[in-house]
């Protein structure tokens, strides 16, 4: 009989902290941009991405770590900080990543102006093309633009969170130098397109844009008759995004959520960003009137990347500048037939998205909304896209007199307004719309199809690692098994039953579940590898993920290696496991994949002694996932379905091309290539759902 493998208490220094690991993945989102074998507007699209991420790192990460000092929280985190050393060391780094991003941006540039594509200054732009922005801005700039005085009759206005202003310093003819200047500020609406194109120069084939608010500083006298202006400056201010509900107080979620939202607009500032040569008196008042302390971010360029993203999906003569477009193929399993339950009878089918069609997903949906001999139809909501063929299918299965219950997660951050339209949506279509538990959100991806058969009713099941969304399935690597199998289909049954009454904590029989017990399974499942290894038996995890922070689960993986269990992590983002420390990690690896997708999937493998088991999840290994949220975790029992999600987590442990290897430092290198054939995870991939199609052919 083996041994009980040891626990042990580890120390602050054996793991990295949350949000410096977050930087390290946002600067791994940042050498995307700066790799000159990308192509260029997939550059310029994740030097975008890089921006915007970080505006939400800051708008949530730093606003809370922000409100602890506010409250005189001083008590370290299990890595060893204290929200003031952590929030200095924050800045230092954000700092220097800003600088880089606005160093990638004027390379990046330089060669959009070889291409043809060139952001010009209004004072370059020829006599016509002058007459043609002045035209624009009277006819479409000048009539939203509100300029906004700040005097002792006039307080300071609200300032919205994350919308670029211009501050305008001016004087009047005759004044006083030495007495203070006046001082407004003026909205650039974010309404109207961030960038204007212009018309081209005779005889030539270049484009060429004008921001809008150089635009609007070209012509700012045209709102200050009488004024002189001093200096025009470009400002964006980032408040505390973060939603503080009381959810046990409100007697409807929804409008308690709408309120808040409107609340959001007045968070407090976390960080205030001011172009490079800022006028010293606009700063300063506006430094005191946000209370903003030293976190002001000079900005050596256009404030707010985003637009880049736009930019970058916006040019149809430039597809040589982007990556090959990806057809995705419609799963071979439904290729040829009209009945997807017909076939999910014979057989479980695994789909991979973005390579397989989201749309198998939406046809599954709608196909049950049709189906007369329907029953019932039972679904999670999430982040759903703006014009969602899947939410019109379950408001059509309940007109047509179906039982149709949708969980929607009101809460899902930055995604609140467009949940509660399609909560609304619903429930005018007589769905049953539930929001979930108090306290938890709701993130399990999940679908059940109750269907009248001969021989009984039947349950049919969908379980994804990602969202039902139709926009981000094209974006974002992630895994979905359609399934009939009796077990799943019974505790999928059971979980709706918990997400809408009053269940106990159910005994399940195929699924890990959270807050409840998924923590406890997964920690059985270490467990039984370290004992294994202990035993001299096979063993090993790999484990696919987005981020993992729990203190926890780091532990119980450290004692996992002390044991000697080989533990391979592919981790995309946040990780505080410190791999290959000598003693403690020596059998651990850690890589992260940041490529053309956004590497989405939960894929957990455990050895088992030789009888592998494979788990799809919704959860990454992080405290919020595994204590607050509902969260589920499904096995897969087909043996072919488990091979393809094999090669699935082997194709990323073989990247050499876009794999980061993480150190001890905390620090991530590039996996290191050497004579060995390139390998690039992302671009292989595509072979799997091949072999997957040869292999239904025989």
């Amino acid at each position: 009989m083996s041994k009980p493998v040891q626990e042990h208490s580890y120390t602050n220094s054996n793991y990295i902290n949350r949000d410096l690991s977050w930087i390290e993945f946002n600067r791994r989102v940042l050498e995307e941009a700066q790799d000159p074998s990308t192509p260029l507007l997939e550059r310029i699209k994740f030097l975008s991405i890089c921006s915007t991420n970080l505006d939400e790192f800051m708008s949530v990460r730093v606003a809370g770590i922000t409100d602890q000092l506010k409250a005189g929280y001083t008590k370290k985190d299990f890595t060893g900080y204290t929200p003031e050393g952590l929030l200095r060391r924050i800045m230092k780094r954000t700092g220097k990543m800003v600088q880089e991003q606005y160093k990638t941006l004027r390379e990046l540039t330089r060669a959009l102006a070889k291409e043809g594509l060139n952001f010009t200054a209004n004072g370059d732009l020829t006599p016509n093309q002058k007459k043609q922005m002045d035209q624009y801005f009277h006819d479409f700039v000048f009539p939203v633009l509100t300029p906004m005085a700040v005097d002792q009759s006039r307080p300071f206005p609200l300032v919205h969170n994350l919308n670029l202003y211009l501050a305008v310093t001016l004087r009047r003819e005759g004044d006083d130098p030495e007495e203070e200047p006046y001082f407004a500020i003026v909205q650039v609406p974010s309404n109207l397109p961030r960038y204007i194109k212009v018309h081209a120069r005779a005889n030539s084939v270049k484009q060429e844009f004008v921001l809008l608010e150089d635009l609007i500083e070209e012509h700012i006298q045209t709102m200050f008759a009488g004024y002189t202006p001093v200096a025009v400056d470009p400002f964006r201010l980032t408040r505390n995004a973060d939603l503080t509900l009381n959810e046990e107080g409100a007697e409807d979620l929804l409008e308690e959520i709408e309120k808040e939202l409107k609340r959001r607009r007045w968070g407090s500032p976390v960080r205030l960003e001011v172009q490079k040569g800022f006028h010293p008196y606009a700063l300063d008042l506006l430094k005191e009137e946000f209370e903003i302390g030293d976190n002001v971010f000079e900005i050596d360029g256009p404030i707010d990347l985003s637009y880049l993203m736009k930019l970058s999906l916006s040019l149809p003569d430039f597809d040589h500048l982007r990556y090959p477009k990806l057809e995705p193929a419609y799963p071979r399993e439904f290729d040829d037939t009209d009945d997807f339950f017909e076939v999910l009878r014979e057989k479980d089918v695994l789909v991979y998205h973005p390579y397989e069609s989201f749309d198998a997903v939406s046809d599954f949906v709608d196909q049950a909304a049709n189906d007369p001999a329907v029953m019932a139809i039972k679904m999670t909501l999430y982040r759903v896209s703006g014009n969602s063929s899947i939410v019109n299918a379950l408001a059509r299965a309940a007109e047509t007199g179906k039982q149709v219950t949708v969980i929607v997660e009101l809460k899902a951050r930055f995604d609140e307004e467009r949940n509660i339209a399609w909560a609304r949506q619903l429930e005018k279509a007589g769905c049953h719309v539930v929001y979930g538990l108090i306290g938890l959100k709701t993130h399990a991806k999940i679908t059940l199809v109750v269907r009248q058969e001969q021989n009984g009713l039947r349950r049919y099941v969908h379980v994804g690692t990602g969202n039902y969304n139709d926009n981000t399935a094209r974006l974002y690597t992630d895994v979905g098994l359609f399934t009939s199998q009796p077990i799943i289909g019974e505790d999928a049954s059971v979980l709706f039953n918990e997400m809408t009454g009053y269940s106990a904590p159910h005994d399940w029989q195929a699924f890990g579940t959270a807050p409840t017990d998924m923590k406890a399974k997964l920690f059985e499942l270490i467990a039984r590898e370290a004992e294994n290894a202990a035993a001299g038996k096979p063993a090993g995890i790999i484990a696919k993920m987005n981020s993992l922070s729990h203190q926890e689960m780091v532990d119980k993986l450290y004692d996992a290696s002390r044991a000697g269990v080989n533990i391979d992590l592919i981790v995309r983002g946040v990780c505080c496991l410190k791999p290959g420390v000598e003693g403690l990690s020596d059998h651990i690896t850690v890589r992260s994949i940041v490529d053309r997708f956004l590497e989405h999937s939960r894929i957990f493998y455990f050895e088992n002694g030789g009888e592998p088991q494979l788990w799809l999840s919704s959860a990454d290994w992080m405290t919020r996932n595994l204590t607050r949220r509902i969260e589920l975790m499904c096995p897969v029992f087909d043996p072919g379905l488990k091979e393809m999600l094999i090669q699935i987590l082997r194709l990323s442990l073989t990247d050499n091309v876009k794999a980061r290897v993480l150190k001890p430092n905390g620090q991530y290198a590039r996996e290191e290539g050497g004579t060995i054939t390139p390998l690039r995870s992302q671009f292989e991939a595509q072979d799997i759902v091949t072999w997957k199609r040869w292999r239904d052919s025989f």
